[in-house]
């Protein structure tokens, strides 16, 4: 004898539910494919700009801000896709804040790795040899890219004068200082390897008599040489006779004087004044370069008491008087064909 039979709708009604779910999770795996590939796309594509562009990314702008930060700036189109692809990609490594250079066309993946990587923009700021505290202060001040106010003025000669290269938010402080450390560890090390001959009892000095040459000559070659003749001067009790010393004197420190010095300047009681005074100024009368400092301390071995400029932008040297008056004399001559020609060019317009 035979059972009853089983029903089999349950089965049917269950079968067709799985099959359901099943369309449902297949439907539900081509869109999220779909937009993988779309975000995988947009991530990797190139991106907006025509040109390459500096953005400023603030310091604590978060992904949130950082992605906008792109988008207003037109680095990248999506901020989403940007925020998707930083929080996925970038492998746990932070975005930098600061002032970066993003290439044309970079992808949001090329703006991530930007940022990951943290190269910021440098900015440089040139500071010329024989600049006196208050130019050096004064090209500091000017410079739009440095932050903060000047610290009070620094003594003469204790910056050294070099190209410094900085990121958007260092101080001018931070500026004066590395001058300031600079100028302490080259000038100890080349102390160390002076010539033992020359007549100078301490690194000051040294840096005095820099300023002096600094000023007289701006030829690498001549340093030296220069150097020489004021040692020569010193050992025989001369006065070195420097005119950038009483131009120092005039205008304490803080410019050019716009004018040619008189016989009077020349009489200027100052303790600056090399005129009035035997061997070094008071102090320094501007901050010298290196290569002044190495021809002050390596000087050259000659016997000349005196230099004039020669009109080539040199000098000439002599051991003699009457040699030097004779320079000077073709100085002269060379200025006043300069100034007649001067005149006729004048007198031809």
């Amino acid at each position: 004898m035979s059972g009853p039979d089983h029903p089999k709708k349950p089965r049917s009604r269950l079968l067709k539910w799985v099959e359901g779910v099943f369309f449902v999770l297949i439907l539900f795996g081509f869109v999220v494919g779909g937009l993988a590939a779309w975000y995988w796309h947009e991530f990797n594509a190139a991106g907006p700009l025509r040109d390459e562009k500096i953005v400023v990314i603030p310091k604590g702008a978060g992904l949130n801000g950082i992605a906008k930060a792109l988008a207003d700036s037109g680095v990248i189109d999506n901020p989403l896709v940007f925020k998707l692809g930083a929080r996925f990609s970038a492998e746990g490594l932070p975005l930098h804040a600061g002032e970066f250079k993003f290439p044309a066309a970079v992808s949001p993946r090329g703006a991530m790795r930007v940022l990951i990587e943290g190269k910021v923009v440098l900015h440089r700021v040139t500071i010329a040899e024989g600049l006196t505290v208050s130019e050096i202060y004064d090209v500091l001040a000017a410079q739009p890219d440095l932050d903060g106010p000047l610290p009070p003025k620094s003594p003469e000669g204790s910056l050294l004068p070099e190209t410094y290269f900085f990121v958007l938010g260092d101080t001018r402080a931070q500026i004066i200082e590395r001058m300031r450390s600079e100028m302490q560890v080259q000038l100890a090390a080349l102390w160390e390897k002076r010539d033992k001959d020359i007549p100078l009892t301490s690194p000051d000095e040294a840096v005095t008599l820099a300023s002096l040459v600094e000023k007289e000559t701006s030829q690498n070659d001549e340093r030296a040489r220069v150097a020489a003749v004021f040692y020569n001067r010193i050992k025989k009790g001369m006065a070195l006779q420097s005119d950038p010393t009483v131009i120092y004197a005039l205008t304490d420190g803080k410019g050019k004087l716009d004018r040619l010095l008189t016989t009077a300047d020349l009489k200027l009681d100052s303790p600056y004044n090399t005129y009035v005074i035997t061997g070094l100024p008071k102090g320094p009368i501007a901050n010298p370069g290196l290569a002044a400092l190495k021809g002050v301390l390596k000087p050259q071995k000659t016997k000349e008491l005196y230099f004039v400029a020669d009109g080539t932008g040199g000098h000439a040297f002599a051991e003699t008087l009457d040699q030097h008056n004779k320079n000077v004399a073709k100085w002269r001559k060379f200025l006043k064909s300069q100034a007649e020609g001067a005149s006729g060019s004048e007198g031809e317009n």
